[in-house]
């Protein structure tokens, strides 16, 4: 289910099915949406691998796997381990009930303005404008809500809940480097989870990097959980896809 609603949740500009796999494209912008989700065992597995290869190479893309519990088939993560594919980008999956949240000085919109985007991109973009486009067509695939909190310097600090009936997604939170550790980032996120609730949302997912500990911890204040993790192999030899990080 997690799977299905990270997929609503951050949308891919195209996708096509490989037998039962579902190979993301989206101008490079982003591993999530530039990756295949493994969700059912294809009939032919060299075959299917074959033409996930063909169909990234005609984009000019590297290709990757986004890879958690329920990829299939089983020992898949081992079969691209030999085929040269390279581990990558460990992330935890978090989830929590959404309660009554404390209001927030927070602004809340939502489509992302200029300067919403402008500093998420500062903090977590890679890329050209023409990336920044693509990116921008992505956080709009779907609905969502944008949190802004403002300071005395502009735009400090961002997030995204994408709405997904019940469920809402945390994405893109991020902090203007010099207004870190001012309590922001917890504001953005209780906007966001009490906006969503006003909006029916009961249940919120989120992903971090296995490493960044202090926004595990953010969030673990918050009441949130580990519930799975996932990670991503690349076929070695490639360019590296253009991305921002795959945590929110």
């Amino acid at each position: 289910m997690l799977d299905d609603l990270m997929r609503a949740g951050w949308p891919a500009l195209d996708e096509v099915d490989v037998d039962g796999w579902v190979a993301r494209f989206s101008g490079g912008v982003t591993q999530r949406a530039n990756s295949v989700i493994p969700r059912r065992a294809p009939a032919d597995l060299e075959a299917a691998l074959r033409r996930v290869e063909r169909l990234y190479a005609a984009r000019g893309l590297p290709v990757v796997f986004q890879l958690g519990p329920s990829a299939q088939p089983d020992g898949l993560d081992g079969v691209l381990a030999d085929r040269g594919y390279e581990f990558g980008s460990p992330t935890a999956i978090l989830t929590a009930n959404v309660g009554e949240m404390p209001p927030a000085d927070v602004e809340m919109a939502e489509l992302p303005s200029d300067e919403w985007l402008d500093l998420w991109w500062q903090v977590d973009g890679r890329g050209d404008q023409s990336a920044l486009d693509i990116a921008a067509k992505i956080l709009c695939g779907g609905p969502a809500l944008y949190a802004t909190v403002l300071d005395a310097d502009g735009v400090a600090a961002v997030g995204r809940l994408a709405l997904v009936g019940e469920w809402g997604g945390v994405y893109c939170m991020a902090v203007r480097p010099d207004a870190r550790r001012r309590g922001h980032g917890a504001a953005v996120l209780s906007g966001l989870l009490r906006a969503g609730r006003a909006r029916g949302v009961t249940r919120a997912w989120l992903h971090v990097r296995a490493e960044n500990t202090a926004a595990s911890s953010l969030y673990r204040k918050a009441g949130f959980t580990e519930t799975s993790r996932y990670h991503y192999r690349s076929y070695r030899g490639q360019e590296p896809v253009q991305h921002v990080h795959p945590e929110p």
